[in-house]
């Protein structure tokens, strides 16, 4: 039993060191860009002058992402029920949000979202794969698939302390 817990222990000393070496995802994170490369490379608003957003990891891996515009336009009813075409258009194209898990995949350097639901029903059930930048206090990634017009989502974000 002693050689067990020892083996036990010496694996959870080697976990907690090669963990310790990654970068961290877990924490509370505030949206501070939410663009779009231009196939130029130039950048614009993606989600108007005044984008906001909150992704929360857990140190599971569990995640919860949400982005919005933050200028999009209210509902005048104040029910979705009853709201105008765009009205339900501003809140659909103003808005994503998902969950799920999400990982580093150290060798290929890119961001692993396994997502599990979303506000746009086509991403649920599937893994996107983003190429990323994290330092303690900032993430940034790019969303792997160009839009038609060939530009290329990214979001910017800040480590909440």
């Amino acid at each position: 039993m002693r050689s067990i817990l020892c083996g036990a222990g010496l694996a959870l000393v080697l976990v907690t060191a090669a963990t310790a070496a990654e970068p961290s995802l877990a924490g509370t994170w505030t949206l501070t860009a939410a663009d779009r490369l231009k196939s130029d490379g130039s950048r614009a608003r993606d989600y108007g002058q005044h984008p906001k957003g909150r992704l929360i990891i857990d140190t599971q891996g569990r995640y919860s992402l949400q982005i919005f515009d933050g200028d999009r336009p209210r509902i005048a009813s104040g029910d979705k029920a009853t709201a105008t075409p765009a009205e339900l258009a501003g809140a659909v194209v103003g808005s994503s949000t998902h969950y799920g898990t999400v990982a580093i995949d150290e060798a290929a350097h890119v961001l692993v979202f396994r997502i599990e639901g979303a506000s746009f029903a086509n991403w649920e059930g599937t893994e996107q794969r983003r190429k990323f930048a994290l330092t303690a206090d900032t993430l940034s990634y790019q969303v792997p698939t160009p839009r038609p017009d060939g530009s290329v989502p990214v979001s910017e974000w800040k480590r909440e302390r």
